[in-house]
């Protein structure tokens, strides 16, 4: 585009493209673990419930309850392991999948 029909500000840029999907299962709706080959496990006694793991989980997998972390939805947990690797007290672990 050139610098002159540059848009000021971000609210002057015309809508992208928006699929609107009707009577599809979104989100939570779907099991994606299918491919996972490692779980994280969290001992509960080293937590300090920091909240990072629920941060940084890209798939919304930390069960969380009453402000502290009590465990993992595995049906949505794909084993990035992410949650693990950024855990500060390391109170997670990633274990093989056992099928």
């Amino acid at each position: 585009m050139a610098k002159e029909l540059m848009p000021k500000s971000w609210k002057e840029f015309p809508d992208g493209i928006h699929v609107e999907v009707k009577d599809q299962p979104q989100g939570f709706d779907y099991i994606t673990a299918g491919w996972r080959t490692f779980r994280p496990e969290v001992n509960l006694d080293k937590c300090v419930h920091c909240m990072i793991c629920w941060l940084v989980c890209p798939d919304n997998a930390v069960v969380v309850k009453d402000g502290k972390m009590t465990g993992f939805f595995y049906d949505h947990c794909k084993g990035c392991g992410v949650c693990a690797n950024e855990c500060p007290v390391k109170a997670i672990e990633m274990v093989p999948e056992v099928k």
